[in-house]
């Protein structure tokens, strides 16, 4: 792939990083694609998700994610998850803590200090006021960016209550404008799941059975499985059976993705990005987070099927 020459160098090239949860693995996949291309962003901003991989890209911390991601597999996905009825949230935090000191930044990292300019945006809770974090301490700006309700407690922030920024905005185009990018590329992560979810699912579970065991994963998903009964089904739906409910959180996670993607659209209708990029993902699902070297090369895929634009648009 031959790369494109570099911009005006007054031109500001913003990345926008949208919401998805496992899904927003791709956005690595994105970032490298166009540094393969020879497009570097010089501002970048993310929502939830998004929030943690644009922390990393702004801190010289990529490849130390990726390296992160491509580990992650059922077995040490498991100790992220606290089961406890006394939580408000299903996740450890202290276990996610230490993931983000070893592949995102460290605790004490402020926003002025990284080699990119830098936000995110998180809800608050009492209002539904958007917040953004231009300046401060970059762990409170994405932990506030992706407090998903009902899987992290809310993150308690100068007097306020604070949530996903997804609720809100879930690809923050204006953010990227308002730290003066001239283009904004911006990358959202809903935009084929509501409806395609189920059908996805079904051929997946059709094709399963065409696929041999594999003996090194029987006890990983064994032990899985007692875990997901034993909670009640609360993460995992019974997709063998039809006339079962979704689980909680997956009916929650639909729910959020449905707001989330009318949201989108009605955002982008008022600020539309310069370029929006939209990984085909709807096969990926909420705590799906084993998944990143599929996502990963999804966000690869999407770049390569647009690059021809991209490079138009940055070279006019």
């Amino acid at each position: 792939m031959n790369s494109v020459s570099k911009p005006n160098e007054k031109t500001k090239i913003g990345l926008a990083l949208g919401s998805g949860s496992a899904r927003g693995w791709a956005h690595i996949g994105v970032i490298r694609a166009l540094e393969k291309a020879g497009i570097e962003c010089d501002i970048v901003c993310g929502c939830s998700i998004g929030a943690i991989v644009a922390a990393a890209y702004a801190n010289n911390y990529l490849h130390h994610l990726e390296a992160g991601v491509k580990k992650l597999d059922t077995w040490n996905l498991l100790r992220f998850f606290e089961l406890s009825l006394n939580t408000r949230g299903f996740i450890d935090s202290k276990q996610l803590n230490n993931f983000f000191e070893n592949y995102v930044c460290s605790s004490d990292l402020l926003i002025e200090d990284l080699a990119k300019p830098f936000a995110t945006v998180a809800t608050e809770l009492k209002t539904g006021r958007e917040i953004w974090f231009e300046k401060g301490n970059v762990k409170d700006a994405i932990w506030s960016s992706f407090a998903l309700p009902g899987l992290f407690s809310p993150v308690s922030y100068q007097g306020k209550w604070l949530v996903d920024g997804g609720l809100v905005n879930p690809v923050p185009v204006s953010l990227c404008r308002a730290l003066g990018a001239d283009i904004v590329i911006a990358v959202n992560l809903n935009g084929d799941l509501v409806g395609h979810r189920n059908q996805l699912q079904n051929l997946s579970t059709e094709n399963s059975t065409d696929n041999p065991p594999n003996k090194d994963t029987d006890f990983i998903e064994s032990l899985t499985s007692i875990i997901k009964k034993t909670s009640l089904s609360l993460f995992t739906p019974d997709y063998e059976d039809n006339h079962a409910p979704p689980s909680l959180v997956e009916t929650m996670a639909a729910s959020i993705n449905i707001t989330q993607d009318y949201i989108t659209r009605s955002r982008m209708a008022g600020d539309p990005p310069d370029v929006m990029l939209s990984p085909r993902l709807s096969e990926i699902g909420l705590l799906e987070f084993g998944r990143g070297k599929e996502a990963i090369r999804e966000g690869e895929k999407c770049v390569e099927r647009l690059l021809p634009e991209i490079t138009y648009l940055i070279n006019i």
